[in-house]
């Protein structure tokens, strides 16, 4: 292996292949990813079977990004024949009367913009919702908001399809590769591995949860906030009823934020709670799940989707990146030019493919055309001692 290249990344998860899959695209060969673990782990945020990818969301930020991020996905499965998007319709519902109903105000207000893109959507009542899905045990004050094209994206067979794709380009992946410390200088950025120094011209830094580890050593100080995250599978006895064809992805805007998935992956459905509120660091993590955490989903589906509420089969743990604000930071490290990064706030999966081309261009031209001024490093949630930090995702429409 030789020790200069063009441009390393940092990090072979989702974000991190995707960007070294764009690159390559773009003619950008000469690429080394560095991976502190095996290709395809599960001790980051880009495994399990599958991730919600959806046009409806708390801001205006983020629709005006997603018809590309689906665009993104349609060009990884031209290239390599495989389905990464499975459009089964996604469906937010929430108690009338409650915060939960107006964070669906925000997220019809949001999604306006895309009416002239043939993005449609629907309001439905809860006549309407038992009608086409009995599966919820819901009373007549639900409301809901159908939008046919959210559905699941396969994070784990995205990654691979964009490792496949860069290395059928000439990229260069090094897993087994802890990186140590970096610095640069006008000239070139240096790495400090595992294995030794390595230079680039540019590096892209998608290291995830282990971002705050690397940051101290460029001057920088961006308060991201760790939160462990679990998922837990339910084996449910009425497969038919959960099937992708008669079933969405669905996300319940309560008190708590509980999302959830059609059978897909396991022979089981698949449901979480966003945000626990379990903060931790690269030191205290664990990958044992919290049986109170499996417990608390649990419940939630035996009083609104009771059939899906079968024996647990599995329950896996991730970590949650967190800015303040939970918004995205994808910019260039302040005062190091020649380094991009990128923190995804628990909520990045979708749009992989599409980051990955925004932070190539950012790493080649310094540029984009994509709009991302909201996630500049140099807003007050990451530079305002003050700012009071807020992880729910429904800021006001922007």
């Amino acid at each position: 292996m030789k020790t200069s290249y063009d441009h390393i990344v940092i990090g072979a998860g989702a974000l991190g292949s995707a960007a070294a899959y764009r690159l390559a695209k773009d003619g950008h060969t000469d690429v080394l990813v560095l991976e502190q673990y095996e290709l395809g782990h599960t001790r980051g945020a880009s495994e399990d079977h599958s991730r919600i990818i959806r046009h409806t969301y708390h801001s205006t930020v983020y629709t005006a990004l997603t018809p590309a991020a689906y665009a993104a996905w349609d060009e990884v499965e031209d290239e390599t024949g495989l389905q990464v998007v499975f459009r089964v319709g996604g469906l937010d519902l929430a108690v009338t009367g409650t915060p939960g109903e107006r964070e669906l105000d925000g997220y019809r207000a949001s999604l306006a913009p895309l009416a002239a893109q043939g993005v449609t959507w629907e309001n439905l009542g809860a006549d309407e919702i038992r009608s086409r899905w009995p599966q919820w045990r819901i009373g007549d004050d639900v409301v809901g908001l159908f939008q046919s094209d959210g559905g699941i994206l396969d994070v784990r067979r995205a990654t691979a399809a964009h490792i496949a794709l860069a290395r059928a380009r000439g990229v260069e992946f090094a897993p087994g590769t802890t990186v140590l410390g970096l610095s640069s200088t006008d000239r070139q950025v240096t790495v400090s591995t595992s294995r030794g120094e390595f230079t680039a011209g540019s590096v892209v830094l998608c290291a995830a949860s282990w971002t705050p580890t690397l940051l101290p050593g460029l001057g920088v100080d961006w308060p991201i906030t760790l939160s462990q995250e679990q998922v837990s599978y339910f084996a449910t006895p009425h497969l038919r009823d959960f099937a992708p064809d008669r079933f969405p992805m669905w996300i319940w805007h309560g008190d708590s934020f509980f999302y959830g998935f059609p059978v897909y992956g396991e022979v089981a459905v698949k449901a979480a709670r966003d945000m626990s509120g379990r903060f931790v660091t690269q030191e205290t993590r664990s990958d044992v799940p919290d049986p109170a955490e499996t417990e608390l989903v649990a419940a939630f589906l035996r009083d609104r989707l009771p059939a899906a509420a079968g024996p647990e089969l599995v329950s896996k743990t991730c970590v949650y990146d967190m800015a303040p604000d939970r918004e995205f930071i994808l910019d260039h490290v302040p005062g190091h030019p020649r380094i991009v990064a990128f923190v995804g706030g628990g909520h990045a999966a979708k749009f992989a493919s599409l980051l990955g081309e925004i932070l190539a261009e950012l790493a080649t031209t310094g540029t984009t055309t994509h709009p991302i001024h909201a996630f500049r490093a140099d807003r007050p949630a990451l530079t305002d001692p003050g700012f009071v930090p807020s992880f729910r995702l429904a800021a006001a429409v922007r």
